[in-house]
């Protein structure tokens, strides 16, 4: 792009994004945002660089990100940096990748202004890189900022297992009988034993990059989520963008699944 174009954008977005975040009511802004962080691979090989240079561009990202929910009064940021799916990838291509991640969250910890909460299988990851999540989440317990729920090594499918097995386990240790315990169970007990339990589910789901589809991504919270995909790759991921997205948030006639 050339120079005088992004002259002319570093003018004219500000006025703009400040325009339309003038014309979102506050009441309609969602209070729980999930982003699925997509496409740092892609934006790796797009601008001709190595594959952890991308991941290193998308964490970047995140900080920049939570000063955008924190702006416009977001309680709780659901973000999704590594799947289960994505521990399958080559030793070469995860081991920098995790040691990105908990870099990153190491830095956000650093900074006590969110309070951090990793959720995933976390058996499932090096000990190194699980104690060093388990560390940030410690080191943050008392802020009193935007909960930021950090999924790494996260499933939708894994976490609806992992609570069933929890709340088997719990009625096993109370010594309820099987026949006690599927009398008892519904969706609430379920919610009660899953990563986010407590927390409200997500009003809006951000993913970039392009893709469609919810790929696992908090499968039993956003039941009644809205979505918005974003054709951005995560590291180009800007206030613009974002704000679009609630934007047309803030457009939608919730329905709330039906």
């Amino acid at each position: 792009m050339a120079d005088w174009k992004r002259g002319l954008r570093r003018v004219l977005y500000p006025a703009y994004e400040a325009r339309m975040l003038r014309r979102m009511p506050a009441e309609n802004l969602p209070k729980h945002i999930g982003v699925m962080l997509d496409g740092n691979r892609r934006w790796a090989r797009a601008v001709g660089r190595d594959t952890a240079d991308g991941h290193e561009a998308g964490a970047a990202n995140i900080e920049p990100l939570l000063g955008w929910c924190d702006e416009v009064g977001t309680e709780v940021v659901t973000l999704w940096l590594l799947s289960t799916d994505n521990l399958n990838r080559p030793e070469r291509e995860l081991g920098p990748l995790l040691d990105i991640i908990a870099d990153a969250v190491d830095s956000l910890a650093v900074q006590r202004r969110w309070r951090l909460h990793p959720v995933g299988a976390l058996d499932l990851l090096p000990a190194s890189v699980a104690q060093r999540l388990k560390a940030a989440e410690e080191a943050t317990r008392d802020v009193e900022g935007m909960l930021v729920n950090v999924a790494v090594g996260y499933g939708g499918r894994r976490e609806i297992a992992d609570a069933v097995r929890s709340l088997l386990l719990e009625a096993a240790e109370r010594g309820t009988s099987v026949e006690e315990l599927a009398a008892g169970i519904d969706t609430e007990s379920i919610a009660e034993h899953l990563y986010t339990k407590g927390q409200p589910d997500p009003d809006l789901v951000i993913r970039t990059s392009g893709e469609q589809r919810l790929g696992g991504f908090l499968l039993w919270q956003s039941a009644k989520s809205e979505f918005y995909f974003c054709e951005a790759y995560w590291p180009d991921f800007r206030r613009v963008d974002f704000l679009r997205a609630l934007r047309a948030y803030t457009l939608r006639e919730r329905r709330f699944g039906s």
